[in-house]
């Protein structure tokens, strides 16, 4: 329901209906903090320079909450008490960081624990206060964009009142499965960089490191092509005709009406898609309520079989939501089978039922490819490529151990800080 992604998943199903297939597609990172309030803002964005200039999270008691959700792997790193993490701001060596400033989806997962118990604001979020952390001429200098932000699209004033925030779908770690030196995709000619290519993130991304991923590998992607399209010179493509005009047909095909008396409206597919995934392979997932999902799923694809379209071809959006909801349906069928089969919880990834991370689990990548009848997708697994003992041993060791096991970490040298 709240997203700051505005491409409709055309990337991922475009690549699907060519023949690659997408591995990760489980994995799905939340940004903490989103505007929730008005309707027309919705998703975007608030910085986490708010966190870290002072802001703090309160449910609707007025409660700073983030001390009771730091798990046992942050708790030699983050305060547990209000006066150490108010301390922090002014001392960051002698004292541990604020549990606000936690990982996004430890974050994430807090605020929605919060909104779930009944202890939410109004709209579904919870407050993001600033306003009695800091004077405010400081907070028009330190953070001048979300002074203005909420000024002119919320009329809230953030010197004066509290922010509504709550998580965001921001990121999709899965993706196209690509080679890493050339970003190409299993399928001649089709290359995938950023988001639409999966692997580079695992199963969170941290923050920042998305425009790290573009410069490096959407430069390879670019002389990946460039090669490509070298070594193609005298082997220029050819495309049907007929292939064109089936192509077109299919595109225009919502304009010429469904089966009689169950047409249906783009707009309400998609709400009932946004509510579907939102509700049942959100950020915390159960097994029985992501089956329901993918049962809800095949429902929607019947009744977007039967969208019709008012109106012309000239910029009309309901006719690009009935397209883009082909592709969406297709990816968010991919999202609910991996997060189905993946009984673990990690990263992006949560399992109210399977709550750890599992060893086996880590061993393998979920892979997505178009079924043979070519109208959903099947998802089977294959062993995931391990790390290099050289590279695991750039680790300091206290931190590999709260991720493998003993056996795994018996030949990597000891490399404390």
């Amino acid at each position: 329901r709240r997203t700051r992604i505005r491409t409709p998943a055309t990337g991922h199903a475009l690549a699907l209906r060519a023949g690659a297939s997408l591995i990760n597609m489980e994995f799905v990172q939340f940004h903490p903090t989103g505007m929730v309030w008005p309707p027309s803002v919705k998703g975007i964005l608030v910085t986490e320079s708010v966190r870290g200039d002072g802001g703090v999270l309160r449910n609707s008691d007025g409660k700073r909450f983030m001390f009771e959700y730091i798990p046992d792997v942050f708790k030699d790193k983050y305060a547990d008490n209000e006066d150490e993490a108010d301390r922090w701001y002014t001392d960051q060596g002698n004292n541990r960081r604020p549990p606000e400033l936690l990982p996004r989806d430890e974050v994430a997962r807090a605020i929605n624990s919060e909104v779930k118990a009944g202890r939410g604001s109004p709209h579904g979020g919870v407050f993001l206060d600033v306003s009695s952390r800091l004077p405010a001429e400081e907070i028009i200098r330190r953070l001048p964009s979300m002074h203005h932000q909420f000024k002119e699209l919320a009329d809230v004033d953030i010197t004066k009142e509290p922010m509504e925030v709550g998580p965001t779908c921001h990121y999709v770690m899965g993706g196209v499965e690509v080679e890493p030196d050339t970003a190409a995709s299993s399928v001649a000619g089709l290359f995938a960089c950023g988001e639409v290519a999966g692997g580079m993130h695992g199963s969170n991304r941290l923050g920042g490191n998305s425009l790290s991923d573009l410069l490096v590998f959407g430069r390879r992607a670019g002389a990946g092509a460039c090669a490509y399209v070298d070594s193609q010179a005298d082997k220029a493509p050819v495309i049907a005709e007929s292939d064109v005009d089936a192509a077109s047909r299919r595109a225009v095909a919502v304009f010429e009406g469904g089966e009689a008396g169950a047409q249906e409206n783009p707009y309400s597919v998609h709400t009932q898609l946004q509510q579907t995934m939102n509700d049942l392979v959100g950020i915390i997932r159960r097994g029985g309520e992501v089956e329901q999902a993918l049962v809800a799923l095949e429902e929607l694809k019947g009744r977007a079989r039967n969208i019709v379209v008012e109106g012309h071809r000239q910029f009309n959006p309901g006719w690009h939501l009935a397209l883009d909801l082909r592709n969406m349906l297709l990816v968010s069928e991919c999202v609910a089978k991996a997060a189905l089969l993946r009984t673990e919880s990690r990263g992006g990834h949560t399992r109210e039922d399977h709550p750890g991370m599992d060893a086996d689990w880590r061993k393998q990548l979920l892979v997505c490819a178009v079924n043979t009848a070519g109208d959903g997708v099947d998802v089977n697994s294959k062993d995931q490529i391990p790390l290099r003992p050289d590279l695991m041993g750039l680790f300091e060791y206290s931190e590999l151990a709260k991720y493998f096991t003993p056996g795994e970490l018996a030949d990597i040298p000891a490399k404390e800080s």
